[in-house]
């Protein structure tokens, strides 16, 4: 998911790169499957029904510019639904949408099936 911080998540980098006064994200950071692709300043559309939940992320230290996802991510007992990309939101009390990104194939999922996305499977990049 290189380069793809929303406008938000741009903005605060660039305050903290900067000297300026960033705001650092509510930890821990969830990871969200939707259904619907979202952009720089729109949510995608979250799956929602059976199970599902956003599942917490970790990720290692960054190198060269990147990182992953440092342990598998399962959503048990998903509603019927096909899956076209994650975002990642912080767990502020409103929280705030930070990064999204396509899946490199989409995942359609049975009732009551089990969505797993493997460690690295996620990989966050700044270009």
């Amino acid at each position: 998911m290189a380069d793809n911080l929303t406008n938000t998540a741009e903005n605060r980098a660039l305050d903290w790169i900067l000297g300026g006064s960033p705001t650092a994200p509510t930890t821990p950071l969830k990871v969200a499957l939707v259904t619907a692709a979202g952009d720089d300043a729109t949510a995608g559309t979250e799956v929602t029904g059976g199970g599902y939940a956003r599942q917490t992320l970790s990720v290692g230290a960054a190198v060269s510019g990147a990182t992953s996802n440092s342990a598998d991510l399962v959503w048990t007992n998903m509603p019927a639904c096909t899956v076209v990309g994650v975002e990642v939101w912080d767990s502020a009390g409103t929280p705030v949408r930070l990064w999204y990104g396509p899946l490199t194939v989409s995942r359609t999922v049975a009732a009551g099936d089990e969505l797993r996305l493997v460690a690295a499977a996620l990989t966050f990049s700044l270009a």
